[in-house]
């Protein structure tokens, strides 16, 4: 009764522009949590709402796009892009992870790599790059994938915090710290309790390793394509031969669908059009329940091909790709015949797995599911950065992130980053600065080229950390900031430990939720208050608040590295839960006790 009266204070006397102000945030959350729309779509909207309603002035809606911030996380795309082209990530994963003997060696060689590059390389591409690696090495270790992905995307979570510009809740952070306090917080301030962090967290990992499932990967049950794929041939005589696809009854049959067609040429016809004619001696490649098709040999008086010619090698101008249904995709809850995605981009879906378990239907008529890996024959034009851009808000393919080989660009541009830490580690120039100027040399000394690097900033990530700065201005001119801040001081009795542990878990209990950066800025300017009302340091109460924010255990949807890894690694929701839960009381015990005694005591 006492916490809920103390809740309830909080927002009594509030104004009625903070009233709006929370109603619009409220239902941004909601709609990021429940629909599919963009994130920066969605920001962008609420702080469009925000400005029609006067909630904010113009001034303030256009200095978040100004904020360092987002200048220094733009900056640090294309810095990130320099290490990419320049083949660092694989000389770090050839010189760590190399080849383990045993389960638990290759637990830890994957967990120690995976951290390090996380904290200067952007989680998602660190995670993405990885995954394949890890697969090999479980199939090697003959241990199921899903005792590695998991552990993996873990350390990439937490070794993300080991600097300031290794995850956005950081770079936010102590973006807002600068402009509320003018004293710009160094690379590495975080780093002492982070440090910390990840040494809790590979000690926890091995204590809780038996609660990692054994799942089946689904790329084990999309490994021979005859299990999946049904080849038949046009007899010159067929009464199908000169009639369309459509006409002829073979373009949707009962159990798959016709995805192929091979002429005696070798010409491929994919995705098959319905107006296509079959012709005498034409190879129909179907999808879908294998049984059932292959009683179509009798029904439509077709045979059977005497080589299976549909393996991912055959054929010169197709491939067979893995990709992953994002939990944001458009294509979630729907059927792809009633898409028009396959012909938009040129592919066909031949396979669907939930679960590791390969869905043995034909696949255009499955109801697709977030997680679902989606076995794809695509143009070997996929390989193209442009296609990806077309498909990234729907699919994740396995094959994206690629390691470049190592050149002599390698160790110049580790020298750049080197520097950029030094510069601002030692105080010599701001993070933003020494950003903006190892993202330059990047450029110059030609470690990536400028066609890339513009490439690689991801400018939804921007428009997101410059709404999440007015966002934070908003709470904080609107009085929100200081009525939450005096409940939760109240609530904790006015001790700083309670008050941290308070903190602590609404952030993480936000951050399963929604997006991290949002959680950040938004609870910045009520953690810095609450600080200022216990008579803590407000640094140290800030760094507990991005690592609270950077960390995400419990959902799959609670962090990006996590939606990576559900789909290979065959998971499910629970799996997450039952390994996560006891995670995220460990790390939010250690990040509390940490930064008490690093910063605030």
């Amino acid at each position: 009764m006492y916490v809920f009266i103390k809740a309830t204070n909080m927002f009594l006397g509030l104004s009625t522009m903070a009233w709006v102000t929370i109603l619009i945030l409220v239902v941004m959350f909601a709609v990021l949590s429940k629909t599919t729309i963009p994130a920066s779509v969605v920001f962008l909207s609420a702080l469009t709402l925000m400005l029609v309603f006067g909630v904010v002035d113009t001034t303030t809606a256009l200095s978040g796009f100004s904020s360092s911030s987002v200048i220094t996380v733009a900056a640090l795309f294309v810095v990130i892009a320099g290490l990419h082209w320049s083949g660092v990530m694989k000389w770090i994963v050839g010189h760590t992870i190399g080849k383990p003997k045993s389960y638990a060696s290759a637990l830890l060689r994957i967990i120690f790599p995976s951290a390090i590059m996380s904290s200067v390389v952007a989680d998602n591409s660190v995670c993405a790059m990885l995954i394949k690696i890890v697969q090999h090495i479980a199939k090697k270790l003959d241990v199921a994938a899903s005792k590695l992905l998991i552990p993996m995307s873990y350390a990439v979570i937490v070794g993300g915090t080991l600097t300031l510009i290794g995850t956005a809740p950081n770079l936010i952070v102590a973006g807002l710290y600068a402009d509320k306090t003018h004293d710009p917080m160094n690379i590495f301030t975080i780093t002492p309790a982070a440090i910390i962090c990840l040494i809790v967290f590979i000690v926890a990992m091995f204590a809780l390793k038996g609660l990692l499932p054994t799942r089946k990967s689904p790329d084990e049950s999309f490994e021979q394509a005859d299990e999946y794929t049904a080849e038949l041939l046009v007899p010159t005589l067929s009464d199908k031969v000169g009639k369309t696809v459509e006409d002829s009854g073979l373009e949707n049959v009962q159990g798959g669908h016709l995805i192929e067609i091979v002429r005696f040429d070798k010409e491929v016809i994919s995705p098959v059009p319905s107006d296509e004619f079959i012709m005498g001696g034409d190879r129909l490649v179907f999808s879908g329940n294998i049984q059932q098709i292959e009683e179509l040999k009798e029904k439509q008086g077709l045979v059977a091909t005497d080589k299976h010619v549909f393996t991912v090698n055959d054929l010169e101008d197709r491939k067979l790709m893995t990709a992953t249904l994002k939990f944001n995709s458009s294509l979630k809850g729907r059927r792809m015949c009633d898409t028009d995605f396959e012909k938009k981009h040129n592919v066909v879906l031949v396979a669907v797995s939930h679960n590791g378990e390969r869905i043995n239907e034909s696949p255009r008529n499955i109801t697709l599911r977030a997680g679902d890996t989606m076995l794809l024959e695509c143009p070997i034009k996929a390989s193209d950065k442009e296609f990806y851009e077309e498909v990234k808000d729907d699919l994740v393919f396995h094959e994206t992130e690629k390691l470049v080989d190592t050149s002599n660009k390698t160790f110049l541009s580790v020298a750049i980053l080197i520097a950029m830490l030094l510069l601002s580690a030692f105080n010599v120039l701001t993070l933003m600065q020494s950003a903006m100027l190892a993202a330059v040399a990047m450029l110059v000394c030609q470690c990536c080229s400028p066609k890339k690097a513009q490439q690689s900033i991801d400018w939804s990530v921007v428009m997101s950390f410059a709404c999440s700065v007015v966002f934070a201005k908003a709470i904080q001119d609107n009085g929100i900031a200081g009525a939450v801040a005096n409940g939760l001081a109240g609530i904790s009795g006015g001790n700083i430990i309670a008050g941290m542990i308070v903190m602590a878990i609404i952030t993480f209990i936000l951050t399963e939720i929604a997006n991290s950066t949002a959680v950040a800025a938004i609870l910045f300017p009520i953690a810095y208050q609450l600080a200022v009302i216990l008579g803590a340091d407000t640094e140290g109460f800030c760094l507990m608040l991005a690592l609270c924010a950077s960390m995400s255990f419990i959902l799959p949807i609670g962090s990006s590295t996590n939606a990576l890894v559900y789909g290979p690694g065959g998971y499910r929701i629970s799996d997450f839960l039952k390994i996560g839960l006891p995670m995220t009381i460990i790390m939010l015990a250690t990040i509390v006790t940490a930064t008490y005694f690093i910063y605030i005591k």
